[in-house]
């Protein structure tokens, strides 16, 4: 069994190696300068139209904030705040500076995945929506092979990390809190998901619109509070990210020290957990949402980044700066790394602060289950027509419970192996259609344009 994780292990570090990274990179730095820097034009107005704005009476299933609220259940979470820790843990402080330039180029990137996802989005027997990378290669790059590769690859990773990983983080994090069997945690898992995934996408958009934001604003005030407790520090903590993301950090206390390269690497990949910008996976939600352009879902995605890596994870990260945890150890004489270090940053400030955090990424954890799953339904919906639905619904409710009570080194290597891949296909689809992004970008800004001056 060793041998066989040392092969995963292998195989993830190159699928998720340099060529990848590089790749998303360069199509985000593709479209920020086709679009012209749209993601500081219109940052602004894309909050206020995920907030704000309803397009009740167009085509869809969902709002702009529940397809906003979807995207943000199968992001935000473990990737914004363990994901955070083990990048600092790994690459030093300069790795979140690094997650920053991913997330600014990834914004430009993930516009134009939701802005393909509805121009090619088709509306199944059910009289539901259905779009994403499979339809925008199919229909707009005339590869269907491509799409159909997409979309087992979704399927499998919403199997794994969309599903097991998070029903286990989830049964782990209770029985070390409150000593509750994993078994027990599995059984409740799986009612709540059934609940919510019978009902649809209309029914997830509704649990995770009033879970995903009372989560998020929690956190952010119990984080903010740690960063204002040690305001004094803040300017120290964003010199250093500053500095060592192109100088390298030196070892220190447990910390080992780390490269300009590991920074660099630990901070865009963790950026791309973190927000999924480029892998695909959140434009299947985007095209559900009630939109009359393009263009305006498209600037709703295009937020969510902000909000995961430019918001969530920039407090996970000032919270561990400004407390000095980084290279402490736990009473064992293990260096804290991922949840360990934030639990860490949170118990140095708040009383119980550590119980708090576990019990924050409980939630997380159960939103992201409910996201993957439309994702997996969708993929699998593509490759077999909607009879394909009901049947994964079923496998999916019933490995939540698996995955709260199984060893997952293998599942989440295999997983994070296939999340890696379903990225290129997708990538592949972002560069070659470029021109048509463009153009609806440019007939979306026109009507922008329009609108402001019949206002005025």
């Amino acid at each position: 069994m060793d041998r066989f994780l040392q092969i995963l292990d292998t195989i993830n570090n190159i699928v998720w190696g340099p060529p990848l990274l590089i790749f998303m990179t360069l199509v985000g730095v593709l479209y920020t300068f086709r679009l012209r820097g749209l993601q500081l034009r219109h940052l602004i107005y894309a909050h206020k139209l995920a907030f704000v704005r309803d397009d009740g009476k167009a085509d869809g299933d969902i709002s702009h904030f529940q397809a906003l609220m979807t995207a943000l259940a199968a992001t935000i979470g473990i990737g914004s705040i363990t994901g955070v820790a083990t990048a600092i843990s790994i690459g030093g402080l300069g790795a979140l500076f690094w997650m920053w330039i991913a997330a600014f180029f990834g914004m430009a990137t993930k516009y134009a995945e939701a802005i393909l996802a509805i121009k090619y989005r088709e509306i199944d027997s059910n009289g539901q929506m259905c779009g994403g990378p499979m339809y925008y290669l199919e229909r707009g790059l005339k590869i269907k092979w491509l799409g159909v590769l997409f979309s087992f690859l979704a399927a499998v990773t919403a199997l794994g990390t969309g599903n097991m990983v998070q029903s286990n983080s989830v049964a782990t994090a209770i029985f070390e809190t409150f000593s509750i069997s994993p078994s027990i945690t599995g059984i409740v898992l799986v009612l709540l998901t059934a609940v919510t995934l019978l009902g649809g996408i209309k029914s997830i958009g509704k649990v995770v619109g009033i879970l995903v934001p009372s989560m998020a604003v929690f956190y952010f005030l119990i984080s903010m509070s740690v960063v204002l407790f040690n305001i004094a520090h803040v300017p120290e903590a964003f010199w250093l990210i500053i500095k060592t993301a192109f100088t390298g950090q030196a070892a220190a206390g447990g910390f080992i020290g780390s490269t300009v390269m590991i920074a660099i690497q630990m901070g865009v990949s963790r950026g791309v957990f973190s927000s999924e910008a480029g892998l695909g996976s959140s434009p299947i939600a985007a095209a559900a949402a009630k939109t009359d352009s393009p263009g305006r879902q498209a600037l709703v995605s295009m937020s969510s980044v902000f909000i995961t890596t430019g918001i969530v994870c920039t407090l996970t990260g000032l919270a561990i700066a400004t407390t000095g945890v980084l290279g402490g150890m736990d009473a064992s004489g293990k260096v804290l790394d991922g949840s360990s270090l934030v639990i860490a940053a949170f118990d140095s400030v708040i009383p119980y602060g550590g119980l708090i955090v576990t019990l924050i990424i409980i939630p997380f954890a159960y939103s992201t289950i409910l996201g993957w799953a439309y994702y997996g339904e969708k993929a699998m919906e593509y490759m077999f027509g909607v009879r394909a639905i009901t049947p994964y619904r079923i496998i999916y409710i019933a490995i939540v419970f698996l995955g709260a009570i199984l060893n997952l080194q293998v599942v989440w290597g295999v997983a994070n192996i296939m999340n890696g891949l379903m990225a290129f296909p997708n990538l592949i689809g972002l560069l070659f259609l470029s021109g048509i992004v463009v153009k609806e970008t440019r007939l979306f800004e026109a009507l922008l344009k329009k609108e402001r001056a019949l206002n005025n």
